[in-house]
């Protein structure tokens, strides 16, 4: 034995703290207790645990010291680092509490492997690391704070030749994935996944020739597409999963043929998936899930007979389950969701004996849920929810399968019945929905449940009180509990405190709850009590939820002034919606520094008085609805200062005076902006058009909405949601209901104010708008010809005015003007005809003395003949565009996500909303530090 590494092993066991909870895997254990440092030289190091020794010169060449316990930080002047002929060094899965990677680990420069994973490392990867020249293997993987900038990615790349295995997960580079990678050609293992990369990932990577593990999943804004590849490659897995790759999958994939392991899920792959994909016989994981193929079937699965993973979710795919699935007997995880799959579900699917996963929700399939599902002893997870399946079933069948975690059986056409099953022969559930399934009463075997952690009864016909063991149910684990579109009347008398300590998500909305406001715990991140028949005033105990994110009490009752506390919320909150209430009083400040609130939403309440630069803190806010109050205030344009504010809804209201020019670039981002039915005067805010540049272009190009999207995290898991804003206005004359907001809507409505002077030229830069509503003013000139340049403009109101001249011509080219009304000027001469003109009636010119033409009575030229009147279809056809979805009840989307987990989705529709779990989503398990 050498003494120099006898002098330096000694003192590096004194420099730990042994902590069993600072190693996570099951078979660790503290290998330094076993150093014994007595006996006359004070032992042979090399003899001891974790120590590899030259079997010639002595010195200790290898350190394995992982799962070891060890907990503390290294010193720079550790005794480690003196150990000089090192070839080895595995100090993973110990906690080294948060603390830098000496840089003094550039004096091994000897080291062949280096192995510091899931080890509570943090901040930057000392440069010195490249010094190691030698290393073939560098695992740095699952330090969640440990960063990778100088070096960067290109820098080991670079100076790093010789590796062979490189795992960087979870290390932050957010940088471009450099293009030196693709010279290590003795790589065989590359692992890139949660590091924030962005920009190109190169196709020469994937073409390296001894590579065989290629993972980059999780890298969100990480783009590429996948090249040719050829036969002689040697990739084994290739993981990609929610990156930013598109494209085409190659015909040529089928030549990875010792392709074992395919994850290409939630990124944004197009056209058909290539039946090549046959050919990759050794494939045993395969995901596809939630990309953008075109529509397809299954036939080429059959011979992928060493399958234990399937996941064709949210691939387009239609048809029937083909009979060659049945073929695939060692699959253990089946996935056909959110499909086109229009079939009953085939009973051969009872065969697939091995089955703990099978996801069938958000298909067509229709008929009877057959026998040999209830046959799958083995299955832990099972969704059937969302299909077309009729019948009567106990759910008793359903919890006879004893080894089930998860059952989804929500939004189907069929009855369950309930029966006193005894408690301890039903499995321990921790997700659980039975929305739309024609419930009368609470499952009675609910009660002795202590693992859920989502309940969603959402849209059944369950009434009455809410029995009090609800309110203690699974009391340490439960996060979502959704009881909404019911006929619920009440709580337990006396009032019960829900004991939940993690309980994020509570819905009782649309119900017939009576009484005063429940006060959920303290955990709470989103509450609704919206559409029910709640009254009283909201307790100040509201304002004991440090947490909360969403509060919905809308559409009840309530009265009363606001508790003062709410602003002290305003840090946590992101959506406060109160409208159709009673609540009455000054509006004082809502918002805090430091404000959370993206959508406030206060409308048809009792609230009076003025604003006072009350939410002159929401930096945050986007949507902004005070409409139907009596609020009496000039126009509070500081509003203009909030950088993300989107839509400013005021109208009913008492606010008055003139809108004066901005001081500065007011509402970049503003969309929707209504103030009619106040006392507003002077001339239309023209000098304000300069800086709305949201209304200037509109992308059509994809649909998206204007929501809150937010997510959290509760035991381990990460729960992803979204929120829609919703609205009113006035659309083509008719008050209308918006239950979600297009982000490319762009509407103005100033009416029934007493706006005077002329319509601005100046308008004709707002070119995204499709609703302009200036009807009820005092305005007077000519109707501006420029008009014709808003090319999307749906809705053009400018009736009860004082407009004279006449009708420009040149709106005829608005082609998608489906409603027109200047009723009620002064205006003269001939109505414009041609296109959308000829769908207009009487009752858009009426009250203007001097205008001749269609569709009126009055001819211009006695002689000349009238036009032809527009038949009753052209009417119908002309009132009709693309925009017409945007007013209708629409059901929300399906969300984006990963493959190993699910999400809430949320759906409206004018009963209720409903709670569910889907097939995609976000569930992410504590992916890389099982520490703080």
């Amino acid at each position: 034995m050498a003494e120099l590494s006898y002098l330096s092993i000694k003192p590096l066991k004194e420099s730990f703290i042994l902590n069993r909870s600072a190693s996570y895997y099951t078979s660790a254990y503290p290998k330094v207790d076993s150093w014994k440092l007595d006996g006359p030289a004070g032992g042979d190091c090399c003899s001891w645990d974790g120590v590899e020794c030259n079997s010639n010169t002595g010195r200790v060449i290898g350190l394995d010291l992982s799962s070891s316990f060890l907990y503390g930080s290294i010193d720079y002047n550790s005794s480690l680092f003196r150990l000089h002929h090192l070839r080895r060094l595995n100090l993973s899965d110990n906690h080294f509490n948060g603390s830098q990677i000496p840089s003094a680990i550039g004096n091994l420069s000897g080291l062949f492997q280096l192995d510091l994973s899931h080890s509570v490392f943090s901040g930057q990867i000392p440069y010195e690391i490249v010094q190691l020249s030698k290393l073939e293997i560098l695992d740095l993987s699952g330090n969640d704070n440990l960063q990778l900038r100088n070096p960067s990615l290109k820098s080991l790349a670079e100076r790093l030749v010789n590796l062979k295995y490189l795992d960087l997960d979870g290390v932050n580079a957010s940088l471009l994935v450099p293009q030196s990678l693709a010279n290590l050609s003795s790589l065989t293992y590359l692992s890139l996944r949660f590091c924030e990369l962005h920009g190109e990932f190169p196709n020469e990577v994937f073409k390296l020739p001894n590579l065989q593990i290629l993972h980059a999943s999780f890298n969100t804004f990480l783009t590429g597409r996948l090249p040719k590849f050829y036969k002689n490659s040697s990739l084994e897995e290739l993981r990609l999963a929610s990156t930013g790759f598109s494209g085409e999958l190659p015909e040529s994939i089928g030549n990875l043929k010792s392709l074992s392991f395919l994850d290409v899920s939630n990124c944004s792959f197009s056209g058909k998936i290539p039946t090549s994909l046959a050919n990759l016989t050794q494939l045993t994981y395969l995901s596809l899930a939630k990309n953008e193929f075109s529509s397809n079937t299954l036939s080429w699965v059959a011979k992928l007979s060493r399958l234990t993973v399937l996941n064709v979710g949210s691939t387009n795919s239609y048809g029937d389950i083909l009979p060659s699935l049945k073929n695939l007997t060692r699959l253990t995880y089946l996935k056909l969701c959110e499909n086109h799959f229009c079939s009953q579900i085939p009973s051969w699917l009872g065969n697939l004996t091995g089955l703990t996963t099978l996801h069938l929700g958000a298909n067509q399939f229709w008929g009877l849920v057959p026998e040999s599902i209830f046959t799958l002893i083995k299955l832990e997870n099972l969704d059937l929810a969302f299909n077309l399946l009729t019948g009567t079933y106990k759910l008793e069948s359903f919890l006879n399968l004893k080894n089930l975690k998860w059952l989804q059986l929500s939004g189907n056409k069929f009855s369950l019945v309930t029966t006193d099953v005894m408690n301890a022969t039903v499995p321990k559930l921790t997700i659980l929905t039975l929305g739309s399934c024609n419930l009368f009463e609470f499952p009675h075997f609910l009660s002795g449940q202590d693992e859920l952690e989502l309940l969603d009864l959402y849209g059944n016909k369950i009434q009455g009180f809410i029995p009090k063991w609800i309110w203690g149910l699974s009391a340490q684990t439960l996060q979502v509990l959704s009881l909404t579109g019911n006929l619920l009347t009440g709580f337990p008398r006396p009032a019960v405190v829900p004991p939940w300590t993690n309980l994020r998500m509570l819905d009782l909305s649309f119900n017939k709850l009576q009484g005063s406001l429940p006060i959920p715990p303290a955990s709470i991140y989103q509450y609704s009590v919206s559409d029910n028949l709640l009254e009283g005033e909201i307790s100040s105990r509201i304002c004991n939820l440090p947490s909360i994110a969403v509060l919905d009490v809308s559409n009840n009752n309530f009265s009363g002034t606001l508790p003062p506390c709410l602003r002290n919320l305003s840090k946590s909150l992101v959506q406060l919606n109160l409208q159709n209430n009673s609540f009455r009083g000054s509006i004082s400040r809502v918002c805090e520094r430091g404000s959370q609130l993206r959508e406030i939403d206060l409308s048809q309440n009792q609230f009076y008085g003025d604003i006072r630069r009350s939410l002159v803190n929401c930096n945050m806010l986007e949507h902004l609805n005070l409409g139907n109050n009596q609020i009496e205030d000039t126009f509070p344009s500081w509003l203009g200062r909030l950088p993300e504010l989107k839509v400013v809804i005021l109208r009913h209201n008492g606010f008055h005076g003139a809108i004066g020019k901005p001081k500065s670039n007011e509402f970049p981002k503003l969309r929707i902006f209504d103030l009619s039915f106040n006392k507003f005067e002077g001339g239309l805010p023209s000098h304000h058009f300069q800086s709305w540049k949201a209304m200037e272009v509109v992308d059509l190009a994809k649909l998206y909405y204007l929501e809150t999207r937010l997510d959290f995290r509760a035991r381990g898991t990460t729960w992803e949601h979204s929120f829609p804003y919703s609205m009113t206005m006035t659309k083509a004359g008719v008050i209308t209901k918006y239950e979600k907001i297009q982000d490319f809507l762009v509407a103005i409505d100033l009416s029934s104010n007493r706006f005077e002077g002329e319509i601005p030229e100046d308008i004709q830069i707002l070119k995204a708008i499709q609703f302009l509503n200036l009807s009820n003013n005092l305005l007077s000139g000519p109707i501006p010809s420029s008009l014709a340049n808003l090319t999307q403009l749906e809705a053009l109101d400018l009736s009860q005015n004082q407009l004279s001249g006449e009708i420009p011509q040149e709106l005829t080219q608005l082609n998608f003007l489906g409603f027109f009304n200047v009723s009620g000027n002064q205006l003269k001469g001939p109505i414009p005809q041609g296109k959308q003109f000829d769908t207009f009636e009487n009752n858009s010119f009426e009250g203007n003395q001097e205008l001749c033409g269609k569709p009126l009575s009055k001819k211009c030229y006695p002689e000349g003949p009238s036009p032809p009147s527009a038949s009753l279809s052209q009417r119908d056809e002309g009132g009709d565009s693309w925009f017409e979805f945007g007013w209708k009840a629409i059901l929300l989307g399906f969300g984006s996500g990963v493959v190993n987990g699910l999400v809430l989705g949320y759906l409206f529709n004018p009963i209720k909303h409903k709670w569910f779990v889907k097939c995609f989503g976000r569930m992410l398990q504590n992916r890389r530090g099982r520490r703080n």
